[in-house]
């Protein structure tokens, strides 16, 4: 397993304190609305409104700084570069799809990234971000295949196992970043909690992979952008299927109905793939008294 223990409590205490010790409790109005007992972990609250900012944070402290880095996006990952390459001192040039959320790529720009658009879905903008990064010399950062982005992504779970014993552990899955750092370490230091992933039906290329199906290219359709991954990152797939014990898929419907949850009970704004955990939690049989869930976005 190439992702290091060490170097998650390391990010647990070096990353950028913005986007450490978020909050994480149990909602009374949460929990009879799910007639669960169910604790969120909050990582909507820093400048980027997304849980990306720590392993991107953790990830531009291996860089040298000045030479210039290059990525794709569905928005919170070019975000969270562009805010780590503008305090560090790098910069930054992210690929994203023609149809990327409009206020995700104003905010891109807003922190200093050059964003260039590209024909296609985020796959394409991620060939086209690779092919430009080898032809003009830059460094091409891939979220689910850089572990260092993975182990800052980790640090979530030291601040969840810190609220007490957990049953089952529910964690929105894009590119497998943060459900194998956070499984990493819930494996070593909380063997009985349960790991499980969650897709949305629309986008189910990392649970067939993690399945052992084939995947091919999978057609995407769903509201939740963040998580709209069409070609599993190969890295990703056998580090999901060593530490993941389930994988879930949510429709659309049931992701609208838990980000009117979180607004009405939470008073959150969260983006669909920020709600796809509460989803889950509300229509799956998840077993266990006492499950967690990660609240990752709310770049509506």
């Amino acid at each position: 397993m190439d992702i290091d223990l060490d170097n998650i409590a390391r990010a647990a205490e070096t990353i950028d304190p913005v986007f450490r010790g978020t909050p994480q409790y149990v909602d009374e109005q949460l929990c009879a609305a799910l007639d669960r007992r169910v604790l969120v972990k909050v990582e909507t609250v820093n400048p980027l409104r997304s849980f990306k900012g720590r392993g991107a944070d953790f990830m531009g402290a291996t860089l040298p700084p000045g030479r210039p880095v290059v990525c794709a996006s569905a928005g919170n990952f070019g975000q969270a570069v562009a805010y780590v390459g503008r305090r560090r001192g790098f910069p930054v040039e992210v690929f994203v799809s023609q149809s990327a959320v409009r206020d995700k790529v104003r905010r891109m720009k807003a922190l200093g990234a050059s964003v260039i658009e590209v024909p296609g879905d985020f796959t394409g903008a991620k060939d086209a971000a690779r092919d430009h990064a080898q032809r003009v010399g830059a460094i091409f950062v891939e979220d689910g295949r850089d572990v260092a982005i993975t182990e800052g992504a980790g640090s979530i779970a030291v601040e969840l196992l810190r609220a007490g014993p957990i049953d089952t552990a529910v964690v929105p899955v894009g590119d497998g970043a943060l459900i194998t750092g956070m499984a990493r370490w819930i494996k070593e230091h909380s063997p009985h909690t349960r790991v499980v992933g969650v897709c949305a039906e629309g986008a189910p290329a990392l649970a067939r992979a993690w399945a052992g199906r084939p995947v091919g290219d999978t057609p995407i359709d769903t509201i939740a952008d963040g998580i709209a991954v069409r070609v599993p990152v190969p890295a990703a797939v056998p580090r999901v299927r060593a530490l993941v014990d389930d994988m879930l898929l949510v429709p659309d419907d049931a992701i609208r109905d838990a980000m009117a949850l979180a607004r009405t009970t939470l008073g959150l704004v969260l983006e669909p793939a920020g709600a796809i955990g509460l989803a889950a939690i509300a229509v799956a049989d998840i077993p266990g008294e006492t499950i967690a869930t990660v609240l990752t976005g709310g770049n509506v």
